[in-house]
């Protein structure tokens, strides 16, 4: 899970946590039907973009999705590819579903995570110095 990637040119460990919800809170994620359709249509997304799905929890009103991404693609990026693409497939499934032409409100959630804290990084960056001084 948390094993770094290379690319040609980058060697890297990106994660992002996102979570977001349907307009106006509704629970047709419980829909078993529905369901199906948003984890199918992340997997696909996850082909074509590149990233691997390390959690994927979807809860009657909302959506946690884990993500490790190439460094190419931002998280605004990767988040509008998906609620567009899971929206888009649940208003042409489930019509009955789509709220003032939308399925998701337009925010979301997210965060980065790493195999290491922001202060292990700090506390690195600060040693950098003394093993100038030292060396």
């Amino acid at each position: 899970m948390n094993t770094y990637k290379s690319t040609r040119h980058a060697k890297f460990l990106i994660n992002y946590h996102f979570v977001w919800i349907p307009k106006y809170r509704k629970d047709f994620l419980k829909d078993p039907e529905v369901k199906k359709t948003v984890e199918e249509t992340i997997q696909e997304l996850s082909k074509a973009y590149k990233f691997d799905i390390l959690a994927l929890e979807i809860m009657p009103d909302h959506i946690h999705l884990f993500i490790s991404a190439l460094p190419r693609h931002s998280p605004s990026e990767l988040i509008n590819v998906i609620k567009g693409a899971t929206g888009r497939k649940i208003g042409q499934n489930f019509p009955q579903y789509k709220q003032k032409d939308s399925v998701w409100t337009r925010a979301y959630f997210v965060a980065t995570a790493g195999n290491v804290s922001a202060d292990t990084i700090k506390r690195y960056i600060e040693s950098q110095w003394k093993v100038e001084k030292d060396g």
